[in-house]
């Protein structure tokens, strides 16, 4: 196989390199490797983080995948780390020629240091407290037609219609009805004396 290939698409994949890591400024490393040097692979490098330059040696990596044809191809997202300790997540792309040989390695090291703190503001933004509520809270508007559906379940569960329960159930319900907020619906006390087939006046004692 010609190194004119070769040559060819370590042009075209240094392209993608210098673009992906300007997009990334601070953010991500970008290095290209020219496998067939393992010696001195690393042929661009965009937005450094880890301090090298462009000439030094191929990492283990790219040792692997110079003796193996048959290694992945891409090894995604994987754990990593910068000379100083901060945590990297990686990714490293293996560019074979039309011989199925790894001519170049595209890897992008992702500073993951950079959102500990964001992610550690946004775990406490939207920590709720655990003590445990005395009711249960909804955050839209309750209707009329939920009032009957409710009422009507109430009912079902003791084998009656709305109208057909006992003055004492008829209370319960009534009183269950606004711990849950639906007599702050418009018109509902008088929906609500029209399902169960009392007065509102009715309705209002059951309240007290």
């Amino acid at each position: 196989m010609s190194d004119a290939e070769d040559e060819l698409l370590l042009r075209e994949a240094e392209k993608i390199a210098v673009a992906v890591g300007r997009m990334f400024p601070g953010l991500c490393e970008v290095v290209l490797h020219d496998l067939r040097d393992p010696a001195q692979a690393i042929r661009a490098i965009e937005n450094n983080l880890s301090g090298r330059s462009v000439g030094e040696a191929a990492t283990e990596l790219g040792l692997a995948r110079i003796q193996d044809p048959g290694y992945p191809g891409v090894i995604q997202n994987y754990p990593n780390r910068f000379p100083d300790g901060r945590p990297a997540k990686s990714t490293s792309i293996g560019i074979k020629n039309s011989a199925g040989t790894y001519v170049a390695a595209l890897c992008l090291n992702l500073d993951v240091s950079l959102f500990a703190g964001v992610s550690k503001s946004l775990a406490n933004l939207i920590r709720t407290d655990d003590q445990a509520q005395p009711f249960a809270e909804t955050l839209r508007a309750r209707s009329v037609e939920e009032l009957r559906t409710v009422a009507e379940e109430f009912a079902a569960a003791r084998a009656q219609t709305p109208r057909g329960l006992d003055s004492a159930a008829k209370r319960d319900l009534v009183r269950s009805l606004k711990a849950q907020g639906f007599l702050q619906v418009k018109h509902s006390v008088q929906a609500l004396a029209e399902i169960l087939g009392v007065s509102r006046a009715t309705v209002y004692n059951y309240l007290r």
